[in-house]
């Protein structure tokens, strides 16, 4: 393997990459989207009419926010202050209004975001900034999985995990990451997730295939990416963006295909890599949930579920978790 794999701005995406095109099928973990180009195509998709999440999580927060905020800080032993742990953050638009919510219990509170992208938590501080001055807001930069913020004295920690993010993941994958979060949290700390409900299939296909063709350059933008960081030499014009959604499983699915036979070359790997006609890399999953599957992935992870904050216009809700107070303290 190349020397240069042991630098650390792109070791991972290295690592990801070997395995995921010399697997079969080929494959590519979904959170390589969000480079500063990536993150600001999402910001656009967000808007799109087809891509409904974003608003449901945004009427969401906006009319049951102060419910929220009450359950996060309430408890057997009492009203506790938070500190809001929140994994891919973004730029931190919605999470505003639960802050000010939380800000309105007059409790101690604090706020760690956590997202890959710095230009995403630059306008994130600078929202807060301007609507929130005084906030006690400390961005993080990187995977989670790495740079986990330590417990504030006082304060119940919060993990916040929103957009349906939690659904980019299969089922095996999604239980180890609540499994990894909740060993990380302590006995009447919270998780709270907001996830997108299973609805008329041809609603949520549009929201993965929208007819500007913003999902399809967000999907392409990961070969770019790869370009770039990788040395590679992807042709984009000859890979195309394919969505599908299956209402037997509860799975959208996202791939780009290669559009003829072609090998694909990386500099910094010393690689190559064989696309047949037709053949496809699968980079995204996005999970559509039942109450009920839901309920038994936060048991099975050693949460107890306390309450569910529905949307009913779009079929969204955010389900709000705690480790048991008897719970085994992990260290």
């Amino acid at each position: 393997m190349n020397q240069r794999l042991n630098t650390p701005s792109f070791e991972p995406l290295a690592l990801d990459v070997l395995e995921g095109l010399n697997a079969s099928p080929k494959r590519l973990p979904s959170h390589w989207f969000y480079d500063d180009a990536g993150s600001a195509l999402f910001e656009q998709i967000m808007a799109l009419p087809e891509y409904y999440l974003t608003r449901a999580e945004h009427r969401l927060l906006a009319t049951q926010g102060g419910a929220i905020a009450s359950a996060l800080v309430d408890g057997a032993g009492g009203a506790q202050g938070v500190q809001l742990v929140e994994l891919g953050s973004g730029n931190g638009e919605k999470t505003l209004r639960l802050c000010q919510a939380l800000q309105a219990q007059q409790l101690p509170w604090c706020y760690v975001p956590i997202d890959l992208s710095l230009a995403a938590l630059a306008q994130l501080q600078q929202r807060f900034a301007a609507a929130m001055p005084h906030a006690d807001v400390n961005p993080l930069s990187g995977d989670f999985r790495l740079h986990w913020p330590a417990h504030t004295p006082g304060l119940r920690q919060v993990v916040l995990f929103m957009g349906s993010n939690l659904g980019n993941l299969d089922a095996d994958e999604s239980l180890e990451l609540l499994i990894q979060l909740r060993e990380r949290l302590r006995p009447g700390d919270r998780l709270l997730l907001g996830l997108d409900l299973q609805k008329d299939p041809r609603r949520i296909l549009q929201a993965y295939s929208d007819a500007q063709g913003l999902t399809a350059r967000f999907n392409l933008n990961l070969l770019t990416r790869m370009n770039r960081e990788l040395g590679m030499d992807f042709d984009i014009e000859r890979f195309a963006h394919y969505a599908s959604y299956s209402p037997l499983d509860g799975a959208a699915r996202s791939f780009l295909v290669s559009q003829r036979h072609q090998t694909v070359r990386s500099r910094v790997l010393d690689r190559h890599f064989e696309f047949g006609d037709g053949e496809a890399i699968y980079t995204e999953q996005s999970q559509k949930y039942t109450p009920q599957s839901v309920s038994s992935l936060l048991q099975a992870a050693g949460f107890e579920l306390l309450h569910q904050f529905d949307e009913p216009q779009d079929a969204y809700a955010v389900f709000l978790g705690a480790v048991p107070p008897n719970a085994a303290v992990c260290s």
